[in-house]
């Protein structure tokens, strides 16, 4: 029967016979329940167990404006059961797409939306603002709770990485962000906070908001390593927060190893120091991207005299992002491809009046091969793949090789940039980062032995380098004594992890390591009775140096025989070298705090950018690189 059928029967008058009302549709879709009198007589839904009353005198009008929410009418067929909203799960997935795609809290008051929602099921009750605000932050405590309980029940200590930011309000905020490899050993990130921060931004005032963020967490007594940047301020927070948790004695080894300083921020302000040599000509090649980029008839233009000197036009005409080395490495590079099409545009534009001289191109050309390598270890370092620490000791290695080798250059531009680098360098890298160099130790490709063949290649003494060399191994044994101190028990629990994540591919460039394997060892083979974990580990012949391992599943693998020693890789391994992760968030947090969101409450702010990233919500593109890139292919006129 027809929905129309239905609502033009008028079975449901009081002034019918019984029979009549017996064999109306309702009762296909409602059982009867008889009381002591036929005014009692009431009707159950068979779809949703809903009560009505069904006295005769009533009739069943009010039977028939259920059975349409409850049932669908199809003509010539029976009603079907009609599946019920599930209110509560449609709120959550409204504050999840929220969350996700940074919806205003009005969204769900716009009217094309509820009628959208109200066309997809008729039962689709409106939201408020307050509703959806209440919603999202209800999934944050939800998550938060869940998180923390996790947190409690990791056996690793836990590396950090904590960075400040200024909303477009002038808003002062912190993100603390943890690493930690889980008991499935796979190495997680985890937003904790991103909070509002009031100033003073001063080391001590920082230090004590990490401390009430770790004591909120019920983590402070996890605390491995904290990397941040090479803000002054940031030498006072470390003091402070290190002395806030020395009271408790939960630091390793004294918090000795606790601070590492971020590596793209210290290769940013080597590199800069070495791109003031040529900022002349770099400023000619950016004036020329900004010109060409600047109208539609000199893109045209432009795309014409790459299609009459049959160039390729593949690549992207990029425009750098000053403070950011690396874009502009990019913009010299695409350039160099466009090299003869920028001259061909001086020869033809007479407003064109930024093209780079021959001269200066061969310079740029040379500087540019030169920082490929930086380029490359710059990528790594700023990935978001976030790769287990011991891939970055070879990489701060290679920055001092290359930088030792422009030194050496005849060219005496090239000279001078290795200079201006290499004072960098040893403001901040000079004796490397230990906790980098106990991490390549726990690969069991390398071991101590690849500290040692890279040292041999710098410039230094043998002397010095045994001395550097046995100054780090003895660390590394006063580290593994404090774990065999405060880890006397050992967990048993550990879980089945995913061996394919956080692969750990064998150190790139390995072409410079071809006398790596006949490079000796400093330790000698010897007997195993007696032997502590570490020297034992350190006796044994390493792996074969091209295995592609996933480091952290070989010691989930060999953690029966190396138990202390495995928690202590567990921890070294989740270091994180930069501040990327923190940073990334502020991207988040501009998307959410934008200038069409500025007055959006710190509470609620930090409630979206969290649990958008403990629900692993998918990132949105950087659209500020989409900006700055360009295809011209479309310019060039067939």
């Amino acid at each position: 029967m027809s929905r129309q059928s239905m609502e033009g029967d008028n079975e449901d008058d009081a002034s019918s016979a019984t029979s009549m009302k017996d064999r109306s549709l309702v009762w296909s879709c409602f059982e009867k329940i008889e009381g002591a009198t036929p005014a009692d007589r009431k009707a159950t839904c068979h779809n949703c167990g809903k009560v009505y009353c069904a006295k005769p005198s009533s009739g069943t009008r009010n039977l028939k404006r259920h059975m349409l929410k409850c049932f669908n009418f199809e003509e010539g067929g029976p009603p079907q059961k009609r599946a019920p909203l599930d209110q509560d799960m449609y709120r959550e997935k409204m504050a999840i797409a929220i969350i996700k795609h940074n919806y205003p809290f009005k969204y769900v008051e716009h009217e094309a939306t509820r009628q959208l929602h109200k066309f997809l099921h008729r039962d689709a009750a409106p939201i408020c603002r307050n509703s959806a605000k209440k919603d999202v932050i209800a999934i944050y405590e939800r998550e938060k709770t869940k998180l923390k309980a996790m947190l409690e029940k990791v056996s690793s200590r836990i590396s950090f990485t904590a960075d400040l930011w200024s909303s477009i309000t002038n808003d002062g905020y912190m993100a603390l962000t943890a690493h930690y490899v889980d008991e499935t050993w796979v190495l997680r990130k985890k937003v904790l906070n991103f909070r509002i921060v009031p100033p003073p931004h001063s080391g001590k005032m920082l230090a004590s908001v990490l401390v009430n963020f770790l004591s909120e967490w019920g983590i402070e007594n996890k605390v491995f390593t904290i990397t941040l940047d090479n803000a002054k301020y940031n030498d006072g927070l470390v003091e402070t927060l290190r002395g806030n948790l020395r009271l408790n004695n939960v630091l390793v080894c004294d918090g000795k190893f606790m601070h590492v300083r971020c590596g793209a921020h210290v290769l940013n302000l080597i590199v800069q120091a070495g791109l003031k040599v040529i900022e002349g000509s770099i400023g000619k090649v950016r004036e020329s991207v900004k010109y060409v980029r600047g109208s539609n008839a000199r893109k045209t233009s432009f795309a014409e005299c790459i299609a009459q000197l049959h160039l390729q036009c593949g690549r992207l005409v990029c425009q750098d992002v000053v403070t950011r080395w690396n874009s502009t490495y990019m913009m010299l590079d695409c350039a160099l491809v466009y090299q003869n099409a920028y001259a061909r545009l001086d020869l033809v534009d007479d407003n064109y009046t930024c093209c780079p001289t021959q001269d200066e191109w061969t310079r740029i050309r040379e500087i540019t091969k030169f920082l490929k390598p930086f380029y490359e270890i710059t990528t790594l370092f700023s990935g978001n793949s976030y790769p287990t620490s011991n891939l970055y000791f070879y990489k701060v290695y290679k920055i001092q090789s290359n930088i030792e080798e422009a030194i050496r250059n005849s060219d005496t531009v090239i000279s001078d940039m290795g200079k201006d680098m290499k004072k960098k360098f040893d403001k901040y890298w000079n004796d490397y980062c230990k906790v980098l160099c106990f991490a390549v130790i726990m690969d069991p490709r390398y071991k101590e032995k690849l500290i040692n063949y890279c040292f041999s290649k710098l410039e230094m003494t043998p002397q010095v380098r045994q001395e550097k060399v046995d100054d780090i191994v003895d660390s590394l044994y006063d580290l593994y004594v404090d774990y065999e101190l405060h880890y006397e028990t050992i967990h048993d629990s550990l879980g089945d992890g995913n061996e394919n994540a956080n692969q750990s591919e064998s150190i790139d460039e390995f072409d410079e390591l071809a006398d790596f394997e006949s490079f000796p060892s400093r330790f000698r083979r010897a007997e195993t009775s007696g032997m502590s974990e570490l020297k034992l580990y350190l006796e044994e012949p390493e792996l074969p140096r091209k295995t592609k391992i996933n480091v952290l599943q070989f010691w989930k693998d060999n953690q029966a025989r190396y138990p202390r020693l495995a928690l202590m890789a567990q921890d070294l391994l989740s270091v994180q070298i930069t501040t990327v992760a923190s940073e990334s968030s502020f991207s988040i947090g501009g998307r959410i705090l934008s200038k069409y969101r500025s007055s959006l409450s710190p509470s609620s702010a930090e409630a979206l950018l969290c649990t958008r990233d403990w629900l692993d919500l998918e990132d949105e593109k950087d659209e500020m690189e989409e900006e700055l890139s360009e295809n011209l292919e479309a310019y060039i006129r067939r």
